[in-house]
C-alpha cells in the first residue's frame, strides 16, 4: 500500500533507487488499445535509461543483451512523466547488469508510484562492435 511521503506524495512502500536516466511525458500517441501507455513503450524508455547510465560507467558504447525479470506493477497512464531510475547491480570484465525501475509522477496529482521494474544486462562495445573491457570507476562499484 502506497505511503504519504513529508511532501504528500505517495511512494508505493519506498523511493526510487539508483540515479535518474530519464524523464519523460507519455502522450496520447504511446497508447495501447485500451487507452493506457503500451508496455513496449515503458520498456524503451527504461532501455534508454539504462544505456545512458552504463556508456557513462563504461566509458564506452553499450549494446543491450538481455532484459530479465520484467514486472508490470500499474498501468502509465497518458499525461504521466515517466522517470526511469537506474541502479548498478553487477560490473564484470564486458558487461553491467543494472536493475530499473519506472516511476510515474501521476498527472494533476501529487501521487508518484513504481508502475515497472526489470534487471537489463549491457555489454561495452568498440568501433567495431566487439565486447571490450571496461574501464572501471571506482566511485560507481555496487
Amino acid at each position: 500500500m502506497a505511503t504519504k511521503t513529508k511532501k504528500g506524495r505517495s511512494d508505493s512502500s519506498t523511493a526510487p533507487k539508483g540515479e535518474l536516466g530519464t524523464r519523460t511525458l507519455a502522450m496520447p500517441g504511446d497508447t495501447n488499445p485500451n487507452g493506457d501507455i503500451f508496455g513496449g513503450w515503458v520498456l524503451s524508455q527504461m532501455d534508454i535509461a539504462g544505456g545512458i547510465i552504463t556508456k557513462k560507467l563504461a566509458g564506452s558504447k553499450t549494446v543491450t543483451v538481455a532484459v530479465d525479470a520484467m514486472t508490470f506493477h500499474l498501468p502509465v497512464l497518458v499525461g504521466d512523466v515517466l522517470g526511469c531510475y537506474v541502479e548498478v547491480i553487477k560490473i564484470g570484465r564486458t558487461s553491467i547488469t543494472v536493475k530499473v525501475e519506472a516511476w510515474a509522477d501521476r498527472e494533476f496529482s501529487s501521487s508518484r508510484v513504481k508502475v515497472t521494474e526489470g534487471l537489463f544486462t549491457y555489454v561495452a562495445i568498440d568501433a567495431t562492435r566487439r565486447p571490450i573491457s571496461i574501464k572501471q570507476r571506482a566511485n560507481h562499484r555496487p
